[in-house]
Order: C-alpha cells, then sequence, then structure tokens
C-alpha cells in the first residue's frame, strides 16, 4: 500500500525536535484524517476539504521528507484547511488570503533555530519580504535546493543539474538518458533507447549510472 492512515502523535518522529507541540494543537481542535504516503514522485503533501462522503478534513504527506520538508509541506496544507474554514471556495487555492494564513503559520516557526541557517535563509527570500508567496516549495528552486541538501539520499540519486555532461541517468520509470546541453533553467538529455530529445528541470532528481 502506498498509504496509510495514522494517528497524528505519530507526526512526532517525521517532524524536526521541538516542533510537534506546536502543530498537535491543530489534530486536537479540527477533525483531521491525516495520511502518510510514500514517496509520490509528483506531490508532496495534499489537502481535501469535508464532503457529504467524507465528512473530515484529509491531509497527506510524503513519509520520505526531511524532517524540514515534511514539517513546511505540513504548514502548507494546514494553510489550505485553515483558509477553506474561512473561506470556503471562494477563493483561488494558492490566492492571497492562502498566502498570508501560510506566511503567518511560517514565522511561527523562523527564526527560532528550528531550521537550519541555509534553510532559514532561503526561507526569508522565499516569502520575498512579505511579498508573494510561492504555491510550493518546489517552484522556487533556491529552497528547493536548500531543503534537498538534508535528504537521506539514495546511493546515486542526483538532481539533473548534478550530472556531468555527456554522462547517463536513469528516471524513475527506468528510462535511461544522456545529458547533452545546458539551456537556460533546463538540460536538454537523449534517450539512449529512442535517440529523442526531451527537455529535464535542472531539480529533477534521477539515478546516476556509472
Amino acid at each position: 500500500m502506498s498509504k496509510q492512515e495514522a494517528p497524528f502523535h505519530v507526526l512526532e518522529q517525521f517532524l524536526p525536535e521541538g516542533t510537534y507541540r506546536k502543530v498537535a494543537p491543530f489534530f486536537r481542535d479540527y477533525d483531521i484524517h491525516l495520511t502518510i504516503a510514500h514517496d509520490r514522485v509528483t506531490i508532496l503533501g495534499n489537502y481535501r476539504s469535508p464532503s457529504r462522503e467524507y465528512p473530515a478534513h484529509r491531509i497527506s504527506i510524503n513519509g520520505s521528507l526531511n524532517p524540514y520538508s515534511f514539517l513546511i509541506t505540513l504548514l502548507h496544507e494546514l494553510a489550505h484547511m485553515l483558509a477553506y474554514i474561512q473561506y470556503r471556495r471562494a477563493i483561488m487555492p494558492h490566492g492571497q488570503e492562502w498566502q498570508a494564513i501560510f506566511g503567518e503559520l511560517l514565522s511561527k516557526y523562523t527564526g527560532r533555530g528550528i531550521f537550519p541557517d541555509n534553510v532559514e535563509e532561503a526561507l526569508a527570500k522565499y516569502q520575498d519580504n512579505g511579498k508573494k508567496i510561492k504555491a510550493s516549495t518546489c517552484s522556487d528552486p533556491e529552497l528547493y535546493r536548500a531543503l534537498k541538501k538534508h535528504d537521506r539520499r539514495k546511493k546515486h540519486m542526483r538532481l539533473v543539474e548534478e550530472v556531468p555532461l555527456n554522462e547517463h541517468f536513469e528516471t524513475h520509470d527506468g528510462r535511461i538518458f544522456q545529458k547533452i546541453e545546458k539551456l537556460r533553467t533546463r538540460f536538454r538529455c537523449k534517450e539512449v533507447g529512442t535517440g529523442y530529445v526531451y527537455l529535464f528541470p535542472a531539480l529533477s532528481e534521477v539515478k546516476l549510472i556509472g
């Protein structure tokens, strides 16, 4: 199974030290069903609002995230929940109302010695001094790189930008590519089996071969 519903107290093992008590009240004060998911490639977390069939708030977080990524993703989804409670569906998912709520939640954890220095610095820029917050950490390259440094990276796993030119790598679906050229924000890579050329984002995670 890729997902497992979990009692909220299991959060403590996924969060940075000393932060569990700060997030626990959300799970006592609101009816939240928490799901710990494994290795989803396209999303880090997800929020679903209550429905007639499922009356609880539903939050899922990738259990493979490092503690700092896990906390930021959890706050992201809690911000969605609070925005829904206050505005229902009258706002954009990542509009200014959500941004204000997420920024307020983040402010309770930054500047308090919770995050490593490189993540603190990237978070400050991510929040852009109170201006628009990006929809996700994945859409902010500097924050994404800062958080990735704290992953327990599997052997041979690299970001595409870290793979040397002309070297080969394998994607999560088993396809083999050769990195051949750097463009502005992406890399041109040739699939070995077909000869077709694809563009890869610099921050895609792949398996280095050799």
